[in-house]
Formats: structure tokens, sequence, C-alpha cells
């Protein structure tokens, strides 16, 4: 795949270029022009995981997105309510994850998202560990993060 993205962003400059319209959307339709190209040769270049990892990528960024604002929204509210009730805690998430790039960008996604933060790994690396600004329920959470974010990075790197 490292490969086959470069390509894919020269095709679509290409076709900014030869079309001499230079938009984002003439840059994305050009992207998307490319990556249909190079679905069309995948048996030369073996780009048949290409499409699907690519399109993995943007479900979990879309993912990522939707997680910030709602959890955006409920860090605002707990800030701005007179007297905030909230739990916090550190969970402890079993993880699915092996690789060291799965995990790291798993705890990345986590740390970044408002009211949660990625605090270690153990040794074995089988456990992530979690603070959470309000987790009322722990279990939901771990489930969130397993069917969530966890299960899309597996999808997207492997």
């Amino acid at each position: 795949m490292t490969a086959l993205l470069p390509l894919n962003l020269v095709l679509a400059l290409v076709w900014v270029a030869v079309t001499a319209t230079f938009t984002i959307a003439n840059f994305l339709f050009g992207f998307l022009l490319g990556a249909g190209a190079l679905w069309l040769v995948r048996e030369q270049f073996s780009t048949r995981r290409y499409l699907s990892r690519t399109w993995s990528l943007l479900k979990l960024a879309v993912t990522f997105l939707i997680e910030l604002t709602k959890s955006t929204w409920t860090v605002v509210k707990l800030v701005w309510t007179a007297s905030p009730q909230y739990e916090t805690g550190f969970v402890a998430l079993p993880l699915r994850v092996r690789s060291d790039r799965e995990i790291t960008l798993l705890a990345n996604l986590i740390t970044l998202t408002p009211g949660t933060l990625s605090v270690d790994v153990s040794d074995d690396r089988s456990t992530l560990y979690i603070h959470a600004l309000d987790a009322p329920d722990i279990e939901s959470l771990r489930r969130d993060i397993a069917t969530g974010f966890e299960r899309q990075v597996r999808e997207a790197l492997r």
C-alpha cells in the first residue's frame, strides 16, 4: 500500500494538470479516477488490498471525527455544568490489536478524544490502561472502544 498511495496522488495531480482546473473537488475526482485505474490493473501491481484498506482508513477517519465531536460535546457539558457530577476512573482494556503500530494508533486515537487518555500498555502488550473523565459504565466504555476504534484499526492496518 505504501507505494500505491503516492502513485494514486501522482495520478490525481496529473488529472488536475491535464484538466487545468485546480480545485479540491477536481483533485478528489482525480484521486478517485486514479484509484479506479489502479483497481483495473490490480493484477499487475497487486493492488487488491489497496482499495479496501483505503476504504477502511476513510471509515476510521470518519469514526474518529464522530467520536471527537460527541466526546467534545460531553466534556463541554461537564465543564459548563454548575455542579458537575462525573465518575473518573482507570479502565483496563484487553487488546485484540497486537502490532506496535496498531497499539500506537489505537492509543493515540483514544488520547486525542477529549475525556479519555491512554496511560500505559502492559508489558505483554495485552492490556491498554485508559483514564476516563466520565466512565459511569466501564463495560460500556470497553465495548465501545473494542467495537469502534479497535475493530477499525485492525481492519485498516491488517
